[in-house]
């Protein structure tokens, strides 16, 4: 364990995770101490995902956050002919550029731009894209956006051939993750820290997330397609934890529940579409 950066004192670890971004599945990731910074063993991450791909898939689009803001990381997903769009870290020569572009406005107030720009130690120039907003009077704490003047901004860097606007919708498709952690870290539960041994904890972390991608699959598989955003404390309380009695009729084993539970119809479709799945 490490200490937090943020919480002073506090011991804690900075998991790195990825998550694939159709099915939601846990993808790889690993444990690490907690003032890790946060670039380190990307690249492993990203190559070990890249090994678990299946040979049909044909186009991979990864989206980052500006912890994956790097020159390794960007020449990693060229060389493997991947389309990425990732958070860039406001350095002062992006932050002298932003006012200074020639935005298209929509009538959301949202403005787009772009510009083309070769950070220190990167190998060739790239695509930046930049939206904007108007700040309110009285901005709100949850607005984490980088702001100059009477603006926010968020920039992007991309090898996608769209519109900035459309870049900056497909990245934001990304807070799914923050949604998924927020349920490990409740549910599962991911932010317990069990012991005081590394690979003990780092044991549990993996143990924890391979029962995520099991409820995943489960969702996915054997729900129907009303059940398969529940969070984990929804299952339970609806399909999992339901009182019945088991019994023998006929010399056949059979499950008995509450003739008025009100899922019973999911909880025997979830049955049926266990049984016609084939290991």
């Amino acid at each position: 364990m490490g200490y937090n950066p943020i919480k002073k004192g506090r011991p804690s670890y900075h998991p790195l995770l990825c998550f694939n971004g159709i099915t939601k599945d846990f993808w790889h990731g690993e444990l690490r101490p907690g003032d890790t910074h946060t670039s380190t063993g990307i690249l492993q991450l990203l190559e070990a995902s890249f090994s678990k791909l299946p040979s049909s898939v044909k186009v991979v689009i990864t989206r980052g956050d500006k912890g994956f803001y790097d020159h390794k990381t960007i020449e990693y997903l060229e060389s493997r002919k991947a389309f990425f769009a990732v958070v860039v870290k406001v350095t002062k020569p992006i932050k002298t550029k932003l006012p200074t572009l020639s935005y298209k406005k929509y009538p959301s107030g949202i403005e787009e731009a772009e510009f083309f720009y070769q950070p220190l130690h990167w190998k060739k120039k790239y695509r930046f894209i930049v939206i904007r907003r108007p700040v309110p009077e009285e901005p709100s704490e949850q607005l984490k956006l980088f702001s100059v003047g009477n603006y926010s901004y968020q920039v992007g860097v991309t090898n996608l051939k769209l519109k900035p606007l459309n870049v900056w919708r497909f990245y934001n498709g990304r807070a799914a993750v923050e949604l998924i952690i927020k349920e490990l870290k409740a549910d599962y539960p991911l932010a317990k820290i069990p012991t005081k041994h590394f690979a003990a904890n780092e044991a549990y972390f993996h143990l924890l997330l391979f029962a995520y991608n099991l409820v995943n699959w489960f969702k996915r598989l054997c729900l129907p397609k009303e059940m398969q955003n529940m969070t984990l404390r929804t299952i339970r309380t609806q399909i999992l934890l339901v009182p019945g009695e088991l019994v023998r009729t006929q010399n056949k084993p059979l499950l008995k529940l509450p003739a008025s539970y009100w899922y019973k119809d999911k909880i025997e479709y979830a049955l049926k579409q266990l049984d016609k799945i084939k290991l």
